[in-house]
């Protein structure tokens, strides 16, 4: 619940200051996809996760839960789906790797490494943190969420920002499914 800073105006002499209560220990992930389809309108499917506060429990997404993510994609889609993904270790695990040869509607191609540049989900992350959660003190996790998803939804409105995210990546659409990189025996 830090909140991201942004710049902002100040009168000349006092700088700004956003006031922050403390840190909580609570803790909440988002999974999102940026869904392109040539010649269609693009969309933006997330799923946040409220982490329980207990001793060693899980702290990020599981596979199983990018397993669900991608579920609800295909069947909002309702078409086959070919995810490029980056190099994050849940992305890459085993499990992940069987679920998505044991599903022919799923295709997965892996970024390379160390390139966030080529990720269209970093500019929506990007979108959210200088706009609608800069300079903002988050007073509860229902704040944090509120706001987070008031942004997301905002996002989903205005297709053309996602369609900006992909520009910025400098990838293209093509209208043929690229062969997987790997697969699984």
């Amino acid at each position: 619940m830090t909140p991201p800073r942004a710049r902002t105006w100040g009168r000349r002499g006092q700088t700004p200051v956003v006031r922050v209560r403390g840190r909580s220990r609570r803790r909440i992930s988002v999974a999102a996809l940026c869904c392109y389809r040539p010649g269609g309108r693009s969309r933006l499917i997330y799923r946040p996760r409220f982490h329980l506060l207990l001793k060693g429990a899980r702290k990020s997404f599981s596979w199983q839960d990018y397993g669900d993510l991608l579920v609800r994609a295909h069947l909002q889609l309702g078409a086959p789906i070919v995810v490029v993904w980056d190099n994050l270790n849940t992305h890459r695990a085993v499990g992940m790797r069987k679920y998505a040869a044991d599903h022919d509607w799923l295709t997965i191609v892996q970024l390379p490494s160390y390139r966030p540049d080529l990720n269209p989900v970093e500019g929506v992350w990007s979108l959210l943190r200088r706009g609608w959660m800069a300079n903002t003190a988050f007073t509860d996790p229902d704040h944090l969420t509120r706001t987070l998803r008031r942004g997301l939804a905002h996002i989903q409105r205005h297709p053309e920002l996602i369609d900006g995210c992909l520009t910025e990546t400098g990838l293209t659409l093509a209208s043929y499914a690229p062969k997987p990189i790997r697969k699984v025996q």
